[in-house]
């Protein structure tokens, strides 16, 4: 798929789906949200790599960091932008798969985000993207990633809910595989049921709908 085609696919998706589930709060998110605030403190400087609807640079700037959103898609950038009330310190139309991206933001970020970033590529531009993240991170920052999960129930239905948008899901294998060589720190499974209560800590790395790693 051309760089021009998955951008097109990305902007009719948002307008598609500017009030929809994908913009609001659900179980997956806080259990996000649940993972991340131990690696979160005022006034660090955050990436959120692949902003989508802004719902998590908002988040990051409600505990007052100082936030960059990158996005491909300028209408994901345009979403974010209202829902932050432009409050962020930068909003990027990036290209992660642009290898000088690192050099220019070398060691800017406390933490660098993503959900749902990484499936969207193939495993070359997995690695470029995570070399990039890797140069613009300080020296103790930390990237922390959040992948749909192949085995996950998710992965039935969602291309009946998200047509155009085409993704190659991990394994916890590959998304250790992907980080093999940083200081890792945690590693796991989230929301196996979409409820308030969900057995994660049982089934939540080999079932749960998202896989996460966060690693320096």
């Amino acid at each position: 798929m051309s760089p021009q085609t998955r951008e097109e696919n990305w902007n009719r998706f948002w307008k598609l789906n500017t009030a929809s589930r994908f913009t609001q709060k659900s179980w997956s998110k806080i259990r996000i949200l649940q993972r991340l605030e131990n690696y979160l403190r005022p006034g660090m400087a955050v990436l959120d790599a692949g902003s989508g609807s802004g719902f998590f640079s908002e988040y990051f700037l409600s505990k007052h960091c100082a936030v960059s959103s990158l996005d491909y898609s300028q209408d994901a950038l345009e979403m974010t932008r209202k829902r932050t009330r432009g409050g962020c310190e930068a909003y990027l139309a990036e290209n992660l798969l642009d290898e000088t991206f690192g050099t220019r933001f070398a060691g800017k970020f406390d933490l660098i985000f993503t959900d749902g970033l990484f499936e969207h590529f193939p495993l070359s531009g997995q690695k470029i993207i995570l070399d990039n993240f890797c140069r613009s991170k300080k020296p103790q920052g930390v990237i922390a990633t959040f992948v749909p999960n192949l085995y996950s129930w998710w992965e039935v239905v969602r291309p009946l809910v998200m047509p155009g948008i085409h993704e190659k899901p991990f394994t916890r294998r590959a998304l250790l595989d992907l980080h093999r060589g940083l200081n890792l720190l945690e590693c796991g499974g989230l929301n196996v049921l979409p409820f308030a209560l969900s057995p994660e800590r049982l089934l939540g790395r080999h079932l749960g709908m998202i896989l996460y790693c966060i690693a320096k």
